[in-house]
């Protein structure tokens, strides 16, 4: 490991209870920054109202860390906006979030708008498909950003159980990610859960990044962050275990090849590979192919966007 790492993970990689509550609140009373949690949503009616519900309990009424809890529902069949709407949080449909440039499917799509319809300081996403979840999570990798003005973006890490096995989770991770990590961009090495959907950030960065619209979303914004203000500049916090919903094999290899090729065009802007996967299934006659088209649009940095720029003059 270089030595620029370890040293980063001594310097810039921390516990939840570093920083107690107490702490994180009155480094939000002293600098006056405001909060905003994003959730995007997708189909997540059994999970997303209990965690709307607990940070609206933890971290509003019994402390008052979080201004807002926004839920960008993209497209839900089920009952998500309505669970979400009556656990507390402000629902916002995707499709109605600058509908000048129509949407497309994808999670970082989601993250890009929701942008434009909150307003802390400090943005906070969250992933609305968890189980079992605490406070920690926010509280956690908020906390360094109220209390250390250098740090611009703050990753969550977890240990992530896959059926009863401890640390089997994430298995885009260590077969794509880190690899790739290790590979081209080795300060980044020091990451535990560098596609982990818990993450926070100043506004500040966030409006100057490309949002890859969809799943190469979390390492397309490591790697630009990266470069825009320095490894110093970002952070990890331990907030214990993360359990949510599984996905098969099929969608986890369609999720490394869209965080292969936003990986492939950081590394080269010219030349690109061929951007749709061919997947098999078993059918009535043998194996079956099914291709799949790969993300291949990035939305601008938010900063370029004349609605965004509208919206701050006012």
């Amino acid at each position: 490991m270089l030595e620029e790492v370890e040293r980063w993970l001594s310097n810039r990689s921390w516990s939840v209870t570093d920083r107690p509550l107490h702490q994180i609140l009155a480094a939000k009373q002293r600098t006056g920054q405001s909060v905003s949690v994003v959730l995007p949503a997708l189909n997540e009616e059994e999970t997303v109202g209990d965690i709307v519900a607990i940070i609206r309990h933890d971290l509003m009424r019994q402390a008052p860390l979080v201004d807002e809890i926004v839920v960008v529902d993209s497209g839900s069949t089920d009952r998500t906006s309505e669970v979400a709407a009556a656990a507390g949080a402000r629902v916002v449909h995707r499709d109605t979030v600058l509908p000048r440039i129509p949407a497309v499917p994808g999670k970082g799509e989601v993250l890009w708008r929701s942008l434009l319809v909150t307003s802390g300081d400090i943005v906070c996403f969250i992933d609305a498909d968890l189980r079992q979840f605490s406070s920690d999570f926010v509280s956690g990798i908020v906390g360094p950003l109220l209390t250390d003005p250098d740090v611009d973006l703050v990753k969550g890490m977890y240990d992530r159980p896959l059926g009863g096995a401890t640390g089997q989770g994430g298995r885009v991770t260590e077969l794509m990610a880190r690899p790739l990590l290790n590979m081209h961009w080795p300060q980044l090495a020091g990451f535990v859960q560098p596609l982990g959907g818990e993450y926070a950030a100043r506004r500040s960065l966030l409006e100057q990044l490309p949002f890859p619209v969809g799943y190469g979303v979390e390492l397309g914004m490591l790697v630009d962050a990266l470069h825009l203000v320095g490894l110093d500049a970002l952070a990890q916090v331990d907030v214990g275990v993360r359990k949510h919903r599984h996905q098969d094999g099929q969608a986890l290899g369609r999720m490394a090849a869209a965080i292969y090729r936003t990986a492939q065009l950081r590394l080269a802007r010219g030349h690109l590979i061929r951007p749709s996967l061919t997947q098999f299934e078993r059918g009535e006659d043998g194996f079956e192919p099914r291709t799949f088209s790969v993300d291949t649009e990035e939305r601008p940095p938010m900063a370029e966007i004349a609605e965004y720029a509208a919206r701050r003059v006012a």
